[in-house]
């Protein structure tokens, strides 16, 4: 699979002020994979090490942070000579080690020659802990599930890929059709590679669901593996109530969803874990649409949505002949997997915020409001093939956005105060 971060990791390589980076992002996204791709790639040898498993370098990092020593240990360990210009260094799971994020400080600061990158599921959860952590000293790249444009690559339907990256809307047009019934196996399915690898070694829809469903689990496993035990049940209500709170008109995080009487105060600390964890993704209302929109952010205000859109229609257990049924799957239980995947995918443009609007009154409703380059735009959600959206007319009415985009089953068209985007270019008509 091609993955589009690893334009990003080559650019890091050849950077003159290139700092130790951590890849992070949500379990079973493809980290390990990518970075030994990289190493594969890119240099002459790799050292990788996963400290979950590696109980002989438990204590490396324990009695002092002397890169030197600690290249020998990696070398000994891998029985590999490390040479700084063309050995890539990976520490996989590196917060399940004493010491492993301050180290990288080190590396930084004393052996800058060295390409070390560091990679693990929990680390934004880790980062509230009790941590020394590398300030300054490192870089980040995020990875999240395969987005569209991957998922097509994969399919070997590159040329469509690039069509859509490049809005050649003339040449799309023909192929509506068939991109459109492409996403909808892209909506059950999702971007989890290990999915997206069964489905496209077998085809088999009944496999995709098992592999999801067992992805589900250990997630849920997770919870009681990592989290703090009185934490755990607010955990597993927060992440089952999914489905139920996308399932309303308005979806914005209801808390009486929960259970009677719920709180925030109860519930925000395991909130944060899951969308630290990279398991949530979590759009906040705006207030208006100025910039920059963080500071007309309402904190206690916040649509939940998942990591990926295929975990999503497994969750609520969606089933396989919906596939059959014409755009349905885009419909199903009030347009929320649209929704889900809009989200995803307007969460992978570079330096954006996303977030939605509400009138004062919750009367009007635009479902996204994103800061790109120095713009806002306002983005309307349409799964059903009635497109009419007076809410959205009266808000580019009131604030006159510079653009407005309308995304739908139906192909791109130019109107006079707003533009229909198809769903599957719906990150590109941004970019």
């Amino acid at each position: 699979m091609q993955r589009e971060l690893l334009g990003k990791l080559v650019e890091w390589r050849q950077s003159e002020q290139r700092k130790p980076l951590i890849l992070r992002g949500a379990r079973q996204v493809g980290k390990t994979w990518l970075l030994r791709e990289f190493g594969r790639r890119y240099y002459d040898q790799t050292v990788y090490v996963n400290f979950e498993n590696a109980h002989t370098l438990r204590d490396v990092f324990r009695a002092d942070y002397d890169v030197e020593r600690i290249i020998r240990a990696l070398q000994i360990y891998s029985g590999v000579v490390i040479n700084p210009a063309t050995t890539l260094i990976i520490l996989d799971e590196i917060q399940s080690v004493e010491g492993g994020l301050t180290s990288l400080k080190y590396f930084c600061e004393d052996a800058p020659q060295y390409h070390v990158v560091a990679a693990g599921s929990l680390l934004g959860m880790m980062l509230h802990g009790k941590v020394s952590f590398p300030v300054g000293k490192v870089s980040f790249l995020d990875l999240r599930p395969l987005s569209f444009f991957e998922f097509l690559r994969a399919k070997n339907e590159t040329l469509l890929a690039d069509a859509i990256q490049q809005k050649d809307w003339q040449l799309l047009a023909p192929f509506h059709a068939k991109l459109s019934e492409l996403l909808k196996i892209y909506f059950y399915v999702g971007g989890m590679p290990e999915v997206v690898a069964a489905y496209l070694e077998e085809g088999d829809m009944a496999k995709v669901r098992d592999i999801q469903l067992d992805i589900l689990s250990a997630y849920e496993a997770d919870f009681s593996k990592h989290a703090p035990t009185e934490m755990v049940p607010r955990l597993q209500m927060v992440w089952r109530s999914i489905p139920a709170q996308l399932s309303k008109e308005n979806k914005k995080f209801v808390y009486g969803i929960l259970r009677q009487g719920a709180r925030s105060k109860d519930f925000e600390l395991a909130i944060e874990w899951l969308c630290d964890c990279g398991l949530f993704l979590r759009s906040h209302r705006v207030s208006k649409p100025s910039l920059p929109l963080v500071a007309y952010q309402e904190l206690s205000v916040f649509k939940l949505f998942l990591l990926d859109v295929g975990l999503l229609s497994a969750l609520t257990m969606l089933p396989m002949d919906i596939l059959l049924q014409k755009n349905r799957i885009f419909t199903e239980f009030k347009g929320a997997l649209t929704e889900q995947f809009v989200m995803q995918e307007l969460t992978l443009l570079q330096g954006s915020y996303v977030g939605y609007w509400t009138s004062e009154r919750s009367t009007a409703e635009v479902d996204f409001v994103v800061q790109h380059q120095g713009s806002v735009v306002p983005v309307e959600v349409k799964a059903e093939d009635n497109v009419r959206a007076k809410s959205f007319r009266l808000f580019c009415q009131k604030y006159n956005p510079e653009r407005a985009i309308r995304t739908s089953l139906l192909p791109y068209e130019d109107q006079q105060w707003m533009t229909n985007i198809p769903l599957y270019a719906i990150r590109a008509a941004i970019e």
